[in-house]
């Protein structure tokens, strides 16, 4: 089936995202700084792969009781989260460095968290970032039946719990990518030609996928399997507590953006245009939280900032705090809306209200 397609509004009467994109132009030239990452992104970036592989290596290496290798699996996940959010994401956005080569290099991190450039870029840069909270457009939103995001997607009786079973679902995340989701995507996303730039080589494209696989699964499964006297099964557990860490850590923190009362989930018209401008349409379809909170600014590589990122993607996490005293102060001139939780405690609050919400059946709301 062929998706509609989208436009949206080119009629920003009042000039907010020009005076926007000014005002942060100017804040870089005039402090000489430049938009990319600097000395701490690359100082955070060792120690998030600190965090991931070291307990990987230590594991290998020395004769830790069970107990304390399953608190290393925990601590993987942490780092494999750390990595994901700071690294592979700034890379991937072409934010990391000014260069484009440590760019790549940094954005194929993700072959060591089980996902695949490729399709990463496409949900997250062309889909999720264009079409942000479009039902439909935002494959975000798209979590097959079992979960309803939006009052858009069709009510099943048991949405009614998933308040409740979306924490089991939501740590699968990073798993799903290692066996299934990535071959999926990979087939829809070629069918329907669509990239990050220029449309990649089927052939070499599904060889990179394959090659990856089956490199990731050496690297996680076969070799602790060759050099430990541990069961095949307690490996496998080692395997799953890492990956379900990372993928609650990553879908919470993802969730807590987009899928809340006050984020706008609009639709488009008969004729597949939007209302608002898509810089307006940011504002009104993601939200902040914590940004006072230096641990989860540090550690969330600014995805808290969320507002600020996904207006300026293309801006190193590590400006956020600095340039979002910018962007509310526009957005409020303007008269427009700027979200924001101030703890992340209440977010999360917040997103679980609105699970069960959404969890009900429309039919007996009045």
């Amino acid at each position: 089936m062929t998706k509609q397609a989208l436009s949206f509004s080119r009629t920003d009467s009042a000039k907010f995202f020009k005076t926007l994109n000014k005002r942060v132009n100017d804040y870089f030239k005039e402090n000489k700084i430049k938009r990319t990452g600097n000395w701490k992104l690359w100082l955070k970036t060792i120690v998030m792969f600190s965090i991931f592989l070291m307990p990987y290596f230590l594991i290998l290496t020395l004769d830790f009781p069970g107990w304390a290798q399953l608190l290393l699996t925990v601590v993987m996940g942490i780092g494999m989260a750390g990595v994901g959010m700071n690294v592979m994401h700034d890379g991937n956005h072409g934010s990391f460095s000014n260069k484009e080569w440590v760019n790549r290099i940094m954005g194929s991190s993700i072959y060591i968290l089980a996902g695949n450039v490729y399709n990463w870029q496409v949900q997250h840069n062309v889909l999720h970032h264009t079409y942000t909270n479009i039902h439909g457009h935002d494959e975000d939103l798209d979590a097959g039946r079992i979960m309803r995001f939006t009052e858009h997607s069709e009510w099943k009786w048991y949405h009614k719990f998933q308040h409740y079973y979306s924490v089991l679902l939501y740590g699968l995340l990073t798993i799903n990518w290692a066996i299934t989701t990535d071959f999926l995507q990979m087939k829809r996303y070629m069918k329907r030609k669509l990239s990050y730039g220029k449309l990649p080589n089927p052939v070499w494209n599904w060889s990179k996928l394959v090659i990856s696989k089956i490199i990731y699964i050496a690297i996680w499964i076969i070799i602790p399997m060759l050099f430990l006297e541990i069961a095949w099964w307690k490996i496998l557990i080692g395997f799953f507590i890492m990956h379900y860490t990372a993928g609650l850590i990553l879908s919470v923190v993802f969730q807590l953006a987009h899928v809340m009362e006050e984020a706008e989930m609009p639709q488009p018209s008969k004729d597949g245009e939007m209302k608002n401008t898509w810089a307006i349409h940011q504002l009104n379809t993601t939200i902040n939280f914590s940004t006072k909170n230096k641990i989860v600014n540090w550690f969330t590589g600014g995805l808290n900032h969320q507002v600020e990122h996904h207006i300026f993607p293309n801006i190193s996490h590590i400006h956020y705090t600095k340039i979002s005293k910018i962007v509310k102060e526009t957005a409020k001139e303007f008269n427009l809306p700027y979200h924001e939780y101030k703890t992340t405690r209440k977010a999360i609050i917040a997103h679980f209200k609105y699970l069960r919400d959404m969890g009900m059946n429309p039919a007996l709301q009045v």
